[in-house]
């Protein structure tokens, strides 16, 4: 199978998934992960039939999980005419053959089911390349894998002397690539760099956030634009920048990449570029979806990618969507289990992180009913109009 194939393409494809509980992540992260990485398979056109996992200490060197689980996993799958099994973590090259070799069917891991998502979902030229850099960087290890049908080329006039095998004339071929695409990602920039330049001194304001937590939505709202959203993972790709203006302040919002959990590494990499619009923003309004429970989870691994951008100290403003889908299920006063998300009211919620942050700095809305949102524009605008007048005190009277 090719890297570069799209999986959206093939509809319908039915999966198994494949997980593990190590000492790691507990029963429920992993249940939540697999959760995540159905949704992913959704996204990319599969429907999931079924769950695998085991606890382990360690993922098995050879197969990721042991041999009793994998033959458990490779009867299913043969009496169930089961397409792919998708595995939620990254399989090395020799674990990628060594289970294709005994399931003898289409396998996957998490990183190249979301490279290919991404290439799905790319439009532009910028994304497109940056999603092809990422793949065929992805690609370059695993080429033994994909070419062991191949024999080494027979010898013959002008090709006399050490030859080169087949895999070592696609190595060659992929690293030359790699560097065109980082060549082209140079030219792209530049001419990114200069718009960017070329927008004035208006005041930036970028919305990040995880992905599938409303960021495109709530852009369409505040700039009355007609952003691509969807519920699914990584509707939205390329940067989009839309003048805005709140009362008589004017400003530049930027609605960015959703983050997510086990992001391949060569995705941050190649979409660091694209992620300038975060670097240079004056001012981010950091998007979660308070109806997933797990949205505190998904608040910090948002922050340690703004941290690995080295934008933790930026002034942000937190902004909890789709408050109308929370769901409160108070617990009963005998119930000696636990507190789990669901049973703490939005009202204590509210009063839990107001706590926590600056009142000004924290805002609950649904944008999809347009709850509370004038309270957001008014904290915006606040928020906005001290940056401006730090930047320009003596025409800090036009606002």
């Amino acid at each position: 199978m090719s890297e570069g194939h799209v999986l959206v393409d093939a509809t319908e494809e039915r999966c198994v998934l494949v997980g593990i509980i190590t000492s790691s992540n507990t029963e429920e992260q992993s249940r939540e992960y697999l959760d995540e990485l159905e949704f992913l398979a959704e996204t990319a056109g599969a429907i999931s039939v079924k769950r695998f996992v085991q606890k382990l200490p360690l993922p098995n060197a050879r197969t990721f999980v042991g041999t009793g689980k994998l033959e458990e996993i490779r009867v299913y799958i043969k009496e169930n005419e089961i397409d792919m099994v998708i595995f939620d973590d990254e399989l090395s090259p020799s674990q990628l053959r060594n289970i294709e070799k005994e399931l003898e069917c289409k396998v996957l891991d998490r990183n190249i089911l979301i490279l290919d998502i991404f290439a799905s979902r790319a439009r532009t030229s910028h994304a497109k390349t940056q999603v092809e850099l990422a793949q065929m960087q992805y690609m370059l290890p695993r080429l033994k894998r994909l070419w062991t049908h191949l024999e080494r080329q027979k010898g013959g006039i002008g090709l006399r002397g050490p030859g080169e095998s087949q895999i070592e004339t696609d190595r060659r071929i992929v690293q030359d690539r790699i560097a065109l695409l980082k060549e082209k990602l140079k030219e792209i920039d530049k001419q990114m760099s200069v718009q960017r330049g070329n927008r004035g001194q208006l005041v930036r304001v970028a919305l990040v956030g995880y992905t599938n937590v409303g960021k495109s939505t709530l852009m369409n709202l505040l700039s009355k634009s007609d952003v691509f959203a969807e519920n699914k993972l990584f509707a939205t790709l390329d940067t989009t920048v839309r003048k805005v203006v709140i009362e008589n302040l004017p400003f530049l919002l930027t609605d960015t990449v959703g983050f997510i959990r086990k992001l391949p590494h060569q995705l941050v990499e190649s979409f660091k570029s694209t992620l300038d619009e975060v670097r240079e923003a004056d001012l981010l309004i950091h998007v979660v979806d308070i109806s997933h429970p797990n949205f505190e989870d998904h608040l910090k691994v948002v922050q340690e990618t703004l941290l690995e951008l080295d934008n933790s100290d930026k002034p942000t403003l937190l902004v909890f969507n789709k408050i109308d889908a929370y769901q409160y299920v108070p617990k009963d006063k005998d119930d000696p289990s636990p507190l789990t998300a669901e049973n703490i009211s939005l009202e204590e919620l509210k009063r839990t992180w107001m706590s926590k942050l600056d009142a000004t700095k924290c805002v609950f809305i649904s944008a999809s009913d347009k709850t509370n949102v004038e309270e957001l524009r008014e904290t915006m605008y606040k928020e906005i109009k001290r940056i401006f007048a730090i930047r320009y005190p003596f025409n800090n009277f036009l606002y």
